[in-house]
């Protein structure tokens, strides 16, 4: 296997936080894999140093034969003066410059120049990158390719500018919290592009059927020690619990060493000393071992719920529209105690409006909503809220509430509710800037739950945190003795939690669906409903990218010869889809050794690669035949 990117002995920290130190790991071709650590640990900063953006204050990265890599980081930098179609041709990628040359050699009628970017295009094979742009923009749906950058929402920039990275078809990805600013749709379609593609990945997502479905290896980062997972997310779950089995043995064994040793010490005469120096060494080293802690740092969401009446809330008959756009047209809903529903639809279908609605934030147009005077909503917004950097973490809880009071007449202190929530005393009195964003929207979940409210709605709560604060968060809401109203794109969070759906068409058209994500896309699956896409080679962009070819470039039709090998693809193509599933399975299935591992992940490559000649050739002629 090439190694693709080296790191050696790499240490970094911001101001007096020591995120990580002296960790080395190396990635190789043809490798999808996931970086896994918790929230503050330093992994966006990690992928930051890979990618070239800063410098590790110790160690060293190596990287093999100036291969190009593509960078997705959660702020991206985008120039704000740009059109979303000049910022995709903003790029050093030898095709998209041959394009974009020939393009302004057409616009100024440069004849020479027109001939000399028409050979560049034909050398380099670029004619074809005008498909990929379409579909993964349509993929995407950024459909306005003159809108500028700056008039852009959040999400749009972030959508745009993994466009940008997938299209420039780097030698190694790397993407930083891909799905957040993703709708299902799209989380679904990105999952199938990287799948197909060859392309080298590394990336840290919290999105775990993604994570599950794409990499075939996982590196984790825990207490400076990086830990290899050759499988996929399903397969790191059974290894890691046993490597924290086995940690927590070795720890009791140390600390039964340690009381021996610690009663030899206490005896040991001083003037001797100097004798037992092997013993006293070793005594250092089993205090240091059985000091450490056993399994993992706990996040504790035991925060209780106010009192539920009967009457919750009951929505008659409910509209709501912005112009002509109809969001919301005559719902009715009566919620019941204890009930968790999902949210479903594509951006801009109203479910936060819906969720606004609900909680008086915003005035329906028509309807009623009656609320049960015991309900006390907890509303955990998508776009948080604006902490004041230079504030305390305590100070930032303070001010909402000093004391949580509980129903039997017990109360919390500020202090103890954020220690519950992983920050201890010493970080409590941390600066809010030095929080990582995940440890920021922990920070915003305790101030959410800290007036314990019965009635909770969140929106996106997965963005940002990592996997085992939504395991922690997940196993508190199954439990929560309220109601739960949930907006996520994060399919393995919803199949969780929710009892059932509703499902905003856009249209107005609010549906209820009896059941979680996964049985609601399997309807749409069964009923020809899904729209799931079969291949990345589908629908055009419906706006087109203007481009005019050279004489003599036009459509012919398919010979014969050329005619027999379409039929022949479309079988060998199923036929690889199908040994990329059955080797995939072994893979992930725990049941092989290192080496039948390293075995298959290799044909898994070469099939890969095979089948993405095919799909290539499949759409040459395709198009021809079209």
């Amino acid at each position: 296997m090439i190694p693709y990117i080296q790191a050696e002995g790499l240490s970094k920290r911001w101001g007096d936080l020591l995120l990580f130190e002296n960790i080395s790991f190396t990635i190789f071709k043809g490798q999808k894999v996931a970086l896994i650590a918790k929230n503050g640990t330093g992994k966006s900063t990690l992928l930051g140093l890979l990618a070239g953006n800063d410098s590790p204050d110790t160690g060293k990265i190596t990287i093999t034969n100036d291969i190009k890599i593509g960078y997705f980081e959660q702020i991206p930098s985008l120039n704000p003066e740009n059109t979303a179609i000049e910022e995709i041709f903003d790029s050093e990628n030898e095709k998209l410059s041959a394009i974009k040359e020939f393009e302004i050699a057409i616009a100024r009628n440069n004849q020479e120049l027109i001939a000399l970017s028409t050979a560049k295009i034909d050398q380099l094979g670029a004619w074809d990158i005008e498909v990929t742009i379409k579909q993964i923009l349509t993929r995407l749906k950024i459909d306005n390719y003159d809108k500028k950058v700056k008039q852009m929402s959040g999400g749009q920039q972030k959508r745009l500018a993994l466009a940008k990275v997938l299209i420039n078809e780097p030698d190694l990805l790397i993407l930083d919290e891909p799905t957040n600013h993703l709708d299902i749709d799209m989380i679904e379609w990105l999952e199938l592009f990287l799948l197909k593609s060859g392309t080298t990945l590394l990336m840290v997502t919290h999105d775990r059927y993604f994570l599950d479905r794409i990499c075939n290896e996982i590196i984790e980062m825990d207490n400076n020690q990086i830990f290899r997972y050759r499988g996929n997310y399903s397969y790191f779950l059974q290894k890691r619990e046993e490597r924290i089995q086995q940690q927590d043995a070795s720890v009791a064994k140390a600390k039964n060493l340690l009381r021996t040793e610690l009663e030899w010490m206490r005896r040991m005469p001083k003037a001797r000393s100097h004798k037992a120096k092997y013993r006293i060494d070793s005594f250092y080293g089993l205090k240091e071992k059985a000091n450490r802690q056993a399994g993992d740092d706990k996040l504790d969401i035991a925060v209780s719920a106010s009192r539920l009446g009967k009457k919750i809330i009951e929505v008659k008959n409910l509209s709501k529209s912005y112009g002509d756009e109809k969001l919301i047209e005559n719902f009715s809903y009566t919620f019941s105690r204890f009930e968790k529903v999902g949210l479903i639809g594509d951006n801009g279908t109203g479910k936060t409006t819906f969720l606004n609605l609900l909680t008086g934030a915003t005035p329906a147009d028509s309807g009623t909503i009656e609320t049960g005077q015991t309900v006390k909503f907890g509303y955990y917004k998508q776009e948080g809220i604006n902490f004041d950097p230079k504030e305390r973490v305590i100070d930032a809880v303070n001010k909402i509430a000093e004391f949580i009071y509980f129903e039997n007449g017990q109360k919390m202190s500020s202090s103890q509710l954020l220690t519950r929530f992983l920050f201890p005393p010493e970080v409590q009195y941390n600066y809010i800037e030095k929080l990582s964003g995940g440890e920021q929207r922990r920070l915003y979940l305790c101030t959410v739950l800290i007036h314990n409210p019965n009635f909770l709605i969140l929106d996106e709560p997965t963005n940002d945190l990592d996997i085992m604060t939504l395991n922690v968060l997940e196993e508190y809401l199954i439990g929560f003795p309220g109601c739960v109203i949930v907006v996520s794109h994060d399919r393995f969070f919803m199949d969780k939690i929710v009892g059932h759906l509703f499902i905003f068409d856009g249209k107005g058209q609010i549906t209820d669906f009896p059941g979680n994500y996964t049985l609601y896309r399997n309807h749409l699956d069964e009923t020809g409903k899904g729209g799931k896409p079969e291949k990345i080679t589908d629908a055009p962009a419906k706006q087109k990218i203007e481009k005019v070819k050279p004489a003599g470039s036009s459509k012919r039709k398919l010979s014969f010869n050329e005619k027999r090998e379409l039929t022949h693809l479309e079988t060998e193509i199923g036929e690889l889809e199908k040994m990329i599933s059955g080797l995939e399975a072994e893979l992930n299935s725990g049941a092989l050794d290192h080496n039948e591992l390293f075995k298959r992940s290799e044909e898994i490559s070469k099939a890969k690669n095979l089948l993405d000649e095919k799909e290539l050739r499949w759409l040459e002629l395709s198009e021809l035949n079209g």
